[in-house]
């Protein structure tokens, strides 16, 4: 579909918007607005252009688990984000900087990527890939 441009947002479904917001801002987002809407939302932003919508309507019940990686039964859905990054290294560094735990890192035909998981074990991957290193 050629009127496709690119990804408008990635939406994720927090407990804790403070908490949620703290940590996404240590990766230099900023917070735009929010809570909003019958969800509700609210909405950061990363000066490269990323967009996350939070979104703040998780129930009290539901564990605190990443169905999508941590499940015996593999469902459907997606499993995390990948921001692609300009210095593995420096990233890497900045990352453990902050103190996030890394909980993998890959070498794969030159590209290199790292993980870490946000306050609700959410999934992220900072990617650097072969044509850059």
């Amino acid at each position: 579909m050629k009127e496709i441009t690119r990804i408008n947002h990635v939406g994720l479904r927090v407990r804790d918007m403070d908490v949620s917001r703290e940590f996404y801002e240590k990766l230099g987002f900023e917070f735009i607005v929010g809570p909003v809407g019958p969800e509700p939302v609210a909405i950061i932003e990363h000066p490269s252009g990323i967009n996350i919508n939070l979104i703040l309507n998780v129930s009290k019940e539901a564990p605190k688990k990443n169905m999508l990686m941590e499940a015996d039964l593999k469902y459907s859905g997606y499993t995390h984000i990948a921001l692609e990054v300009t210095d593995y290294n420096s990233a890497k560094t900045s990352i453990e900087e902050l103190g996030f735990p890394i909980t993998g890192e890959v070498e794969y035909k030159g590209a290199q990527f790292f993980f870490i998981r946000d306050p609700d074990d959410n999934v992220i991957e900072f990617h650097q890939p072969a044509s850059r290193v």
